[in-house]
């Protein structure tokens, strides 16, 4: 089967978001598989150091953006311990559900219509770290489209994602002053216990009933044990249903107060991804359920994706649309095999309806 030789490509060429050379290897290779069926080379467009591929196919207005991204969270060396496998039915190996498997199947996809005018494929090298330099490229793309396909993994059991929690993300600096731990410590101002009275402030904003989660993080204080800490921080990652909760945790973040006295706090960050709100996915998902041959079901997920970018300038939406499987940045990341061809026939029959 090509499509599992052009998914053993992508896997076996690791591109962790970090590594801009191994990036830039994988790009190479995505270049390759996707030139091949495509029968056209990409531009190769390179953003603070980190290579994204964009194939513009025809010359006809621009009308569907098939999006998805190249690199892994997984560093190099990890095929020695995951190596790539087909066994019983299930595909295995590194980023192969998040997301390679999905690149693939954009291509075979596309490739099976021939020569379709007016689609665009997007292939990035930096979602796993929150897109920091695709992003504009994304949402310039985007607004020149009618509809955008994410092939990211499916939800469980294979459901397409109609929602995504948008994502904010701070740094907490408190700021105290340094004194004798033993000696005199009323001379001192302790940032690590002004950052215990924040951390419980911000884990207060979460709201269960809306779906919003607040959690406090990575956490820094101090500098030696004898001394009171004259300086702390910690990092918050926000998830939202919704734009007016992102805003709401937004304006708390800033107006957060110290309660030691001398003590300061300074909030850098915010959002970074707004959600996907049920309205930018649900005509997608409608055309998506009479074109399947078998039965489509939805979900709302937490994490996010480019996919947020693209809602959130306005244009419709709909994502899920890679492998069946699961374990996304997980010891046990699989891809279901017997799920490829079907998906994948829908993923084609989705563009040529709106090409």
């Amino acid at each position: 089967m090509t499509l599992l030789a052009d998914i053993e490509r992508l896997v076996t060429c690791e591109s962790p978001s970090t590594d801009l050379a191994a990036v830039a290897r994988s790009a190479e290779v995505t270049a390759e598989v996707g030139s091949a069926l495509l029968g056209a080379a990409p531009e190769r467009i390179v953003l603070d150091g980190r290579t994204h591929l964009r194939w513009r196919l025809g010359t006809g207005p621009r009308k569907v953006l098939l999006l998805g991204h190249h690199d892994t969270v997984w560093p190099i060396g990890t095929l020695e311990r995951i190596p790539f496998e087909v066994r019983d039915g299930v595909l295995r190996g590194p980023g192969c559900f998040d997301m390679k498997t999905g690149v693939a199947m954009i291509f075979h996809a596309v490739a099976s219509l021939g020569s379709p005018d007016g689609v665009t494929v997007l292939v990035t090298g930096d979602e796993e770290i929150g897109s920091p330099s695709s992003r504009g490229l994304i949402e310039e793309e985007a607004v020149q489209h009618s509809a955008v396909f994410v092939t990211e993994g499916s939800a469980d059991g294979g459901a397409l994602k109609t929602e995504r929690k948008g994502t904010s993300m701070y740094e907490v600096t408190l700021h105290g002053r340094a004194s004798h731990a033993g000696l005199e410590p009323e001379r001192g101002v302790n940032a690590t216990v002004e950052a215990a009275h924040q951390i419980l402030a911000v884990a207060a904003l979460a709201d269960a009933t809306a779906g919003t989660t607040v959690v406090p993080t990575v956490l820094s204080a101090g500098t030696t044990t004898n001394t009171v800490p004259a300086q702390g921080k910690f990092m918050v990652d926000v998830r939202v249903r919704n734009l007016a909760e992102q805003l709401r945790v937004d304006r708390a973040m800033r107006a957060l107060e110290p309660v030691l006295d001398s003590s300061k706090i300074e909030v850098t960050g915010g959002p970074n991804r707004a959600p996907m709100e049920l309205s930018a996915s649900s005509g997608l998902f409608g055309l998506a359920s009479r074109l399947a041959d078998f039965e489509l079901a939805q979900a709302a997920v937490g994490g996010a994706s480019d996919g947020n970018f693209t809602a959130g300038v306005g244009v419709a939406t709909l994502d899920g649309l890679g492998a069946v499987g699961g374990g996304a940045h997980a010891e046990n990341e699989h891809v279901l095999v017997s799920e490829l061809a079907p998906r994948t026939a829908l993923l084609a029959a989705l563009v040529k309806e709106l090409t």
